[in-house]
């Protein structure tokens, strides 16, 4: 805590002697069926912004990381917002490592799901496939040895997950009010949970064996009446345990890839897991491309009752990669409930402009979703997104 301090204070002269990098982003989505709710648009336009320091010292040993984030949208207020993604400070040693700060942790290997990734709430407002994540505030020992990494975390403090507002696409039907958000915790949103996890490589396996004890980042949402009587849903966040895996076995071409948890809360226990393979074929056609495929399947033990939408789902896809000096990529993919008829489609696609541009697009369309599944609220939702970006 101490270095922590410290650390911190030295922000001011650490100022001028780091690099500053980022981009500045235009965005504008077009949704192509008339909302459920006349409050909301057929369109908006947003800006974002997300500027980095870094600056390293102490032969390197040392460093610190300030990276802030602010989008403004022109329709809806709640998915205008600041964030500051990372404020970390890291000092290596010999075989450990300490962070403390604001950070951002990815743990996972699929595709279509990331299952067991728990550290970072997340920002859902930014987009609805949940891989926009907040910062955490966090305390993380790092320890490396031969038997592999072992990551100790304490993370003070609780982010509550962003929702659309009103006037938002892409939001429930009644909509979350997060200022009706309750805790299972005494300690609401001040409560330190903890994490711990090994991860090590043997041979074509990557492994990660990891526990969580604190507050479910995923929100259980409760019908109730506001003060203007109106019916909207409160979240709830219960305090689980949850242990999980994550595999990851590259077989020449092929990538097997397996994630895996175990729930206990007060309320019940939960087992699910995500898992499949992604082949790639090397130089396609003589050409610099690679051409990847992916199968993944999702389950969760609850079934209709699982308060998520992919709970026997298959995920379909294709990888394309150009290996070009612009770095164009394109996936895309669909995911069909197998007790239904749902079908969720997905493109994202990007390349750079020279050497500061890049410009991307984003599809999503919501096919025969019936009105009992979680994704109906959305299923009006279909949209096309378009992004340039100015890096420096």
């Amino acid at each position: 805590m101490k270095h922590w301090i410290k650390a911190l204070c030295l922000i001011p002269s650490l100022a001028g002697a780091g690099e500053w990098t980022g981009y500045i982003e235009g965005q504008g989505r077009y949704f192509t069926q008339e909302a459920l709710d006349p409050a909301q648009s057929d369109g908006s336009l947003s800006l974002a912004f997300e500027p980095e320091y870094y600056h390293a010292w102490d032969d390197d040993r040392q460093s610190f990381i300030f990276r802030p984030f602010l989008r403004w949208d022109s329709q809806d207020n709640s998915r205008t917002h600041a964030d500051i993604r990372e404020l970390l400070w890291t000092h290596v040693g010999d075989e450990w490592e300490v962070q403390a700060g604001i950070g951002k942790v990815f743990w996972g290997v699929t595709e279509a799901r990331h299952l067991v990734d728990v550290i970072n709430q997340t920002d859902l407002v930014e987009n609805p496939d949940g891989e926009q994540k907040l910062g955490q505030p966090m305390i993380k020992l790092s320890f490396e040895r031969t038997w592999g990494v072992l990551d100790i975390y304490a993370l003070p403090g609780f982010r509550e997950r962003t929702f659309p507002g009103e006037k938002g696409r892409l939001r429930s039907h009644p909509r979350v009010d997060n200022d009706l958000a309750s805790y299972e915790s005494s300690a609401g949103n001040k409560r330190v949970d903890l994490a711990l996890r090994w991860s090590h490589s043997l041979g074509d396996w990557d492994i990660g064996l990891a526990h969580f004890y604190g507050t479910n980042r995923n929100p259980l949402l409760q019908p109730i009446l506001n003060s203007a009587n109106e019916t909207v849903l409160a979240p709830y966040y219960e305090l689980i345990h949850q242990t999980s895996l994550d595999l990851q076995a590259t077989k020449g071409d092929w990538l097997w890839k397996l994630e895996a948890l175990y729930s206990t809360s007060d309320r019940e226990d939960v087992f699910s897991y995500t898992g499949g393979f992604e082949y790639t074929f090397i130089g396609l056609g003589d050409s610099d491309m690679d051409l990847g495929v992916l199968t993944e399947y999702m389950y969760d033990e609850r079934g209709d009752n699982a308060p998520i939408a992919f709970e026997n789902d298959t995920f379909l896809g294709l990888r394309l990669t150009a290996n070009d000096e612009q770095s164009s990529e394109l996936l895309t993919g669909v995911i069909k409930d197998m007790d239904s008829s749902a079908w969720l489609y997905n493109l994202e696609a990007s390349r750079r402009i020279g050497d500061t541009w890049k410009a991307s697009a984003q599809i999503r369309l919501w096919i025969d979703v019936p009105a009992d599944d979680p994704l109906y609220t959305t299923s009006q939702d279909d949209y096309i997104e378009f992004n340039l970006a100015r890096y420096f």
